[in-house]
């Protein structure tokens, strides 16, 4: 059984679009440069050579993590989501903290998370708590500082726009 790897349409197509750029174009300008390096002789002292196959293998490695996330991804679009008045994945969720400032995130995937921008994972703590909650539900988040109470003020479902 595998985890499933929720995403946003726009997170599944930087995933796809990260993919072929290595797949398409990077990868094969770098093997030709590691082919070239080759055929000027010896291997052991060819800088080019050499770190022409460590970013090689580089390359390879993130072309398999990429592929294992799209193999396991989900995209759900928030803003096709059928209503509901509870915080699931894609909800942009206001809440008040007990400092009386109001606070907007929305639960998007592992990889395009982004805290500056109000983009929260879902298996964040922030999200743990936010999920299932709704409109006037009071929720805690565990902090280094102990428990902090959050009031949800709202939940929309709409278009989450990554980049």
């Amino acid at each position: 059984m595998s985890i499933k790897n929720y995403t946003t349409p726009d997170g599944m197509k930087r995933l796809k679009d990260e993919a072929l750029r290595l797949i398409d174009v990077e990868r094969p300008e770098l093997v030709k440069v590691v082919s070239w390096a080759a055929s000027n002789g010896d291997r052991s002292e060819n800088g080019d050579y050499i770190y022409g196959k460590r970013k090689l293998r580089e390359i390879d490695k993130r072309i398999r993590l990429l592929t294992k996330k799209l193999d396991s991804a989900v995209a759900i679009d928030p803003a096709q989501r059928e209503e509901t008045d509870q915080v699931f994945f894609g909800a942009t969720v206001s809440f008040q903290k007990s400092t009386a400032k109001i606070e907007t995130v929305a639960i998007v995937g592992i990889d395009e998370a982004d805290a500056k921008k109000g983009l929260i994972s879902w298996i964040s703590p922030l999200a743990a708590s936010l999920l299932k909650s709704r409109i006037g539900d009071q929720v805690y988040l565990d902090t280094p500082n102990g428990k902090e109470e959050l009031k949800i003020t709202d939940i929309q479902y709409k278009k989450i726009t990554i980049d």
